[in-house]
């Protein structure tokens, strides 16, 4: 089938990712979904794990204020552990390097409507926001920078 939608896991690979995280022991869960972004955010040329990497950050985003919980049609049915506070980071970091590399379309290129990839593409945003929200600074902080 590909690609069905513009969620993190609205793709065959994502999908697969799900699959390998439910049929995991639960003591290795986190093990898989840091091994993944750790690769994408080191990978040299072409992303190939670019798909599973948006999936994982999306996880690590479903545990913080403001992420959506992952759909349970697609996403692992097992539950996640809570997971720690470094790969908040990486996933923003994975979600960065997928966003600024041109080759790594994900499934955008699979798209017939030029909108789902504009979709696509504002999903990663929402993620990245979530995993790091623009930072609001306090009357003190204010009152310090224009002095």
């Amino acid at each position: 089938m590909g690609t069905w939608g513009t969620g993190p896991f609205d793709n065959d690979t994502a999908a697969d990712f799900a699959d390998a995280l439910d049929d995991a022991e639960p003591g290795t869960r986190e093990a898989l979904v840091r091994g993944v972004l750790v690769r994408t955010v080191d990978a040299t040329g072409h992303l190939r794990e670019a798909d599973e990497a948006v999936a994982a950050a999306a996880l690590v985003a479903a545990q913080h204020p403001g992420g959506e919980a992952v759909a349970a049609l697609c996403g692992p049915q097992a539950p996640m552990p809570v997971f720690p506070a470094d790969l908040r980071a990486l996933a923003d970091e994975a979600l960065a390097r997928i966003a600024d590399d041109e080759d790594a379309d994900g499934p955008v290129s699979n798209w017939v409507d030029p909108a789902d990839g504009k979709q696509w593409r504002a999903m990663l945003a929402h993620l990245r926001a979530v995993l790091y929200p623009p930072q609001s600074l306090t009357l003190f902080e204010v009152h310090s920078l224009s002095n």
